[in-house]
């Protein structure tokens, strides 16, 4: 709306620049960002391909949005509220609303969550407690996802192994092997532990599509898994050295120095 309220009060270099600025911050957060989104989580094995799956689901999630967006203009008409020329400032109000209503959620958010953190971390036994209830329920997520990651490994194995080398799929089951083959080479401390079967997990080489959806859930799951361990190892390391913090403090007196490492 302020866009459009400057471009229509002033013309010359100041319209010109504020209304590509705004048009091309509209264009990359509604298609081109969420276009690169769909395309880096898509497992594909082409660029192509992976094109095409982005950008089928962004207009699934269009055709919802805008599907929502009839449905309230139908109930305007019904309510005899709809007014001819009245969608511009419709759509103009329901997007700065969101964009108020969010904006004030984040900053309400930080001028609660900040001075909260700050003091719970000025308690050093309130924090050791904090620390040891998300490291306990970080680790229930990290065995979970090693799980998940372990079964990933396991059912891309066997469908391997089940596919033979003149089937018209076994070059993107290379590719998925290569994939596996690099991912246990740079981590050699990872051992697949537990991974079973499902019904469904030997459904994967009936097509393209298919070997798709197994090369992303695997990808999901290798993901999934070193995010929950690099949270774990966070909060661990942070839980040593508040540990050796206290130590430190309360052998003060004998050492005659306080320092935290």
């Amino acid at each position: 709306m302020a866009a459009l309220t400057i471009i229509g009060s002033q013309k010359g270099g100041i319209a010109f620049f504020w209304s590509w600025s705004y048009w091309s911050m509209f264009l990359l957060t509604w298609a081109v960002v969420p276009l690169i989104q769909g395309f880096e989580d898509a497992g594909d094995f082409t660029l192509t391909e992976r094109l095409k799956t982005s950008i089928h689901v962004n207009l699934v999630f269009y055709l919802i949005v805008g599907s929502v967006g009839v449905v309230g203009l139908i109930l305007l008409i019904i309510m005899r509220k709809y007014r001819s020329g009245g969608v511009l400032g419709l759509a103009m109000a329901c997007s700065n609303t969101f964009g108020l209503v969010t904006g004030a959620f984040l900053l309400g958010f930080g001028l609660s969550e900040i001075p909260k953190s700050i003091w719970r971390n000025a308690d050093w036994t309130t924090r050791q407690k904090v620390l040891s209830h998300k490291i306990s329920k970080m680790a229930v997520k990290l065995d979970d996802a090693h799980q998940e990651l372990s079964n990933a490994i396991v059912v891309a194995q066997a469908t391997s192994k089940q596919m033979s080398k003149r089937d018209p799929l076994r070059p993107y089951m290379d590719v998925i092997d290569t994939m596996l083959v690099q991912m246990l080479r740079e981590d050699p401390s990872f051992k697949p532990q537990g991974g079973r079967l499902g019904e469904n997990d030997m459904d994967y080489d009936t097509d393209e599509k298919s070997m798709a959806t197994l090369r992303r859930h695997l990808r999901g799951a290798r993901e999934e898994y070193y995010r929950y361990k690099s949270e774990y190892m966070k909060y661990v390391t942070e839980a040593l050295e508040l540990e050796d913090t206290v130590k430190n403090y309360e052998r003060r007196n004998v050492t005659g120095w306080f320092i935290s490492n």
